[in-house]
């Protein structure tokens, strides 16, 4: 077995990971978190939460997974967030393009016929009149969705950054490299707003020495601090590299090889359709190569101002100067008695599209949208006029700074990067190396023996560190070895044991699950000194 199949095989045994609908069948892009992986990925996602809503001093909101058509349609997924694929005539296998052998099924060798295909999942809100809706295919819609209201909770103060956790969902065509390509995942992202020519992080001093493994676009391999990739314009602006390097560290806290992370920036022909600048932190697993486990994007304004465009809601901010300044500027005065007689109903939306154009050159035509509408308006229906005003500031859409985790991904390597096989006495065991602060179970419990009192004991212990909130778990079948094994293979970092020494001085033995070195602490010591190492 290689190690994919070695993980995939603990984990279902241990109960980490189960594949979805197995008794039927299953069905291919769809893994279940068993007891043990909950516990993991909780940990994940809440180490998430440390370094964007605690470090950061980000907040936290939810929304629908189920997203109506209208929000996705202005957000360009329904246009753009499409694959070709090609369907097998004999066999009726799907596959992307680029899956193809000499324009024939690479199952059964039968002719294919090619289509596109929308990735997100279709649905619909409503028993009578059905609204057309999809299952979403980020978290990140919901934030911008929300941008009104969440500049105002930030009391109208650039730059602020807003959280989601939560699953996605994309209709993978054909998703055979397991839990790396799911069709329902979860997602962490982070939306960061900024003033548009100010993309500075606070922070960005105390970080610019972090060096990163970049490949830029230009396929070239560079391992350069952030400081200097920025100054060489490398990186596009302070803010992008600052979240690259904190990627970096939060990738390295839970428990991924440094050695096996690395930066890749998109080609301009494969940037998502609301991305300015993109780097992947890919991920080297021994099965599949580099993976990308995280996006860092500079979004610029685009989904603000696709949201505000299609429903007319006003999504800038306004910034004061310190001092006023007297401005001229050109200005459309609509002529109300011709377009009201033209367009009658639709004159109050046309008259509100004029007041937000800006003039800056000599026009004879304007073109506005109306909903779906295009309308062209002659010279006839307006005139330009210039005038002379004093301002007191300038309203902007702000630019957004998108680093968007894939915990999925992120769970499988960190099982991969940290697992170990030794062999003792002729037998081989498999060790976890995972983190304090990422095992599922923080401390196993055992008694020596099932007699004396020693189980007793054993149970009162881990009934403490369960009050101090630190998940134990207790064991008392097969030998101490075996129950060190078990321990081990799950990740669990101490163990604790209680022997007839500790009823003689109430101490007890911790275990170390990577050196194997046991010391001696009194047993009422025991939460407090398993809390400090966590």
């Amino acid at each position: 077995m290689d190690i994919y199949e070695k993980i995939i095989s603990l984990a279902k045994r241990r109960g980490f990971l189960y594949p979805s609908y197995e008794i039927y069948g299953g069905e291919a892009g769809f893994y279940d978190y068993g007891p043990i992986g909950v516990l993991m990925k909780n940990n994940i996602e809440n180490r998430w939460r440390q370094f964007y809503l605690i470090k950061e001093r980000f907040f936290e909101i939810s929304t629908p997974v189920i997203t109506p058509y209208n929000v996705l349609k202005a957000s360009g997924h329904v246009d753009e967030f499409i694959d070709e694929i090609a369907t097998c005539q004999k066999c009726g296998a799907s596959f992307k393009i680029e899956d193809l052998e000499n324009e024939h099924c690479p199952i059964c060798k039968g002719n294919v016929e090619k289509g596109k295909l929308n990735l997100m999942f279709e649905t619909f809100i409503g028993a009578k009149k059905k609204e057309k809706a999809f299952l979403r295919p980020e978290t990140a819609q919901g934030i911008f969705i929300n941008f009104p209201f969440l500049y105002e909770f930030y009391r109208k103060k650039l730059p602020f950054g807003v959280i989601q956790i939560g699953k996605g969902f994309r209709n993978e065509v054909s998703p055979r490299q397991g839990v790396i390509r799911l069709r329902e995942f979860s997602m962490a992202e982070a939306e960061i707003f900024f003033e548009p020519n100010n993309k500075k992080h606070p922070k960005f001093k105390e970080m610019e020495n972090e060096k990163l493994k970049l490949i830029t676009e230009k396929d070239e391999e560079i391992f350069i601090s952030i400081g200097e990739a920025v100054n060489k314009k490398i990186i596009g602006n302070e803010a992008l590299a600052y979240y690259m390097a904190l990627t970096k560290k939060f990738l390295i806290d839970v428990g991924i090889d440094e050695n096996k992370i690395r930066f890749r920036q998109h080609k301009k022909d494969e940037l998502a359709h609301y991305a300015n600048e993109c780097w992947d932190a890919e991920l080297y697993s021994e099965r599949f190569g580099w993976v990308e486990c995280v996006g860092i994007a500079d979004r610029s304004a685009y989904d603000l101002k696709a949201h505000m465009e299609y429903t007319g809601v006003d999504m800038r901010v306004f910034k004061k100067y310190e001092m006023p300044k007297k401005i001229k500027k050109k200005i459309i005065k609509p002529r109300m008695d011709k377009i009201g007689k033209k367009y009658k109903e639709k004159t109050k939306e046309i008259i509100k599209k004029l007041k937000e154009i800006e003039i800056k050159e000599k026009i004879e035509k304007l073109r506005i949208k109306i909903g779906e509408e295009e309308i062209e308006l002659d010279k006839e229906l307006f005139e330009i006029e210039e005038v002379e005003e004093v301002i007191s500031g300038e309203k902007f859409i702000p630019h957004v700074i998108e680093p968007s985790y894939g915990i999925d991904r992120i769970f499988y390597f960190i099982l991969e990067h940290n697992y170990k096989e030794i062999e003792k006495e002729g037998e081989k065991y498999v060790i976890l190396s995972l983190p304090a602060s990422i095992a599922p179970i923080k401390v196993g419990v055992f008694p020596l023996v099932n007699k004396d009192g020693l189980p007793e004991i054993a149970k009162e212990i881990e009934e403490d560190l369960r009050k101090n909130n630190i998940i134990a778990f207790y064991d008392d079948k097969g030998s101490i070895g075996r129950r060190y094994a078990r321990m081990d293979e799950i990740g669990t970092p101490f163990c604790v044991t209680v022997d007839y020494q500790t009823k003689n001085d109430d101490t007890v033995t911790i275990r170390f699950r990577d050196t194997t070195e046991q010391i001696r602490i009194d047993r009422k010591e025991v939460p407090t000194w398993i809390a400090n190492k966590l």
